[in-house]
């Protein structure tokens, strides 16, 4: 069901374009060596904004990664630099969507667009993963919270 999903998405949906515009800030924001982070992780969002369906951003730590020292303090430029203006922009997709209420499709592709607006907030220290597997590192990470609490 997510292939098709996905499929609908990319060709009516707005997939494409969302893929060639997080890429494009990819491209752009490679252009400087300060830039680079952002640029990666504007790619990796590319390919979760062309195929979003059955796929969620999970934080890296969930995953097992080890957080890179900054990482918070390099959101907060992105939020100023790009991720506002991507938010805005999947905002006003999505309420397109919304008002197309006449027809089944748009309105789950005006839910993509708002998953894909909260991502434009904090990109940086994320990966898209599967929902099993989503779901499995959040438990995961619930576990071992509890586990540290019980040993206080």
């Amino acid at each position: 069901m997510a292939f098709f999903g996905n499929l609908l998405w990319f060709v009516f949906g707005g997939g494409f374009f969302a893929w060639v515009t997080w890429m494009f800030l990819g491209l752009l924001l490679c252009c400087t060596v300060v830039g680079i982070p952002f640029g990666m992780a504007a790619f990796r969002i590319a390919g979760f904004a062309a195929f979003p369906f059955g796929r969620e951003l999970v934080d890296a730590q969930l995953l097992g990664e080890k957080r890179i020292c900054g990482t918070g303090l390099a959101n907060v430029l992105w939020i100023i630099l790009a991720g506002l203006w991507l938010a805005i922009a999947h905002v006003l997709a999505a309420i397109s969507c919304f008002l197309a209420f006449i027809l089944v499709f748009p309105v789950f592709f005006g839910f993509a667009h708002v998953k894909l607006a909260g991502v434009c907030f904090a990109p940086l220290g994320k990966r898209p993963v599967s929902r099993e597997v989503a779901e499995e590192a959040r438990m995961r990470g619930a576990r071992a919270e509890i586990n540290q609490r019980l040993r206080k």
